[in-house]
């Protein structure tokens, strides 16, 4: 798998995200929060989910391809669009444009959800939050978001991160939003955890 291949796909998921879940759960339900499921991730009160690379509903299932306007009517509803008003980044992607996604690019965006949700389950002891705006997963503790990414347009490869709400300064903090790793640095859930749990004692010291 190629790094084009592994960002078109993870854009597609993305997309799909906001789209086919986040979208419609918002206005439906008044809420933008998707989770983690088996194999891939759904959302919060809204019924679809994305789970390997079908499109999954109460009453089918189909295969991510062609278009998200096609998918969202085989399954009953409509594209409309991303949550309204809530944000001005997200993939901007229009719902008639066609797309593909990988089997091997898919897997292993869903196998690092899956790893990030046991890892930060296991560090703050609550479900985290797939968000739409950046396709990543996280929660906040003492105003410090820890969570973990697929990629995205600066950091196109798998990452994990501590993001404090207020700049920190000092060795640890390597980005501009706080601190991040390479998967390849924090591959398992318990490296994740030495990472978040590291990151709590920084944000401390270093505030």
């Amino acid at each position: 798998m190629d790094d084009i291949t592994y960002e078109d796909t993870r854009f597609a998921l993305h997309a799909a995200a906001e789209l086919l879940i986040a979208g419609p759960q918002y206005r439906r339900f008044g809420s933008i929060r998707m989770r983690i499921v088996l194999g891939g991730f759904s959302g919060i009160k809204w019924p679809v989910s994305v789970t390997g690379t079908d499109l999954v509903w109460p009453q089918g299932r189909i295969r991510l391809h062609g278009t998200y306007s096609e998918l969202a009517l085989a399954a009953g509803f409509a594209a409309d669009g991303p949550p309204d008003g809530l944000y001005t980044e997200g993939t901007h992607m229009d719902p008639d444009e066609p797309f593909t996604v990988d089997d091997i690019a898919a897997s292993t965006v869903h196998d690092w959800f899956a790893v990030g949700d046991t890892a930060l389950r296991r560090f703050a002891e609550e479900q985290p939050v797939l968000w739409p705006e950046h396709f990543d997963l996280s929660v906040a503790v003492d105003e410090v978001n820890y969570g973990v990414s697929p990629g995205d347009w600066e950091n196109p490869q798998p990452y994990a991160y501590v993001g404090p709400w207020t700049r920190r300064h000092g060795e640890f903090w390597n980005a501009p939003f706080g601190a991040k790793r390479p998967r390849a640095e924090v591959p398992t859930v318990e490296s994740l955890l030495e990472f978040f749990r590291e990151g709590r004692i920084r944000a401390a010291e270093d505030a």
